[in-house]
């Protein structure tokens, strides 16, 4: 597993730890995870971005694919 330095703003690393307190784990893992979150809500956000980028363009399998998604996954667009 790679390693990452990290410099913090003392309001963010503050809620960090905070949030890691509370579930009674640590920092880094914490820290870990939100960032996976955050890439894994990334890659799902520009996947719907190119499936409504080619449904504008008419793609002729965009239709169906749009009726595929679940509500939720374009709730993600609003967020």
């Amino acid at each position: 597993m790679a390693r990452l330095n990290l410099t913090l703003d003392s309001d963010t690393f503050d809620r960090l730890a905070q949030y890691a307190q509370g579930q009674s784990r640590a920092r880094s893992a914490v820290a870990r995870e939100l960032l996976v979150e955050a890439l894994n809500r990334i890659d799902r956000v520009r996947r719907l971005e190119r499936l409504a980028h080619d449904y504008a363009q008419g793609r002729d399998d965009a239709e169906s694919l749009l009726a595929d998604l679940e509500a939720g996954q374009l709730e993600l667009l609003n967020a």
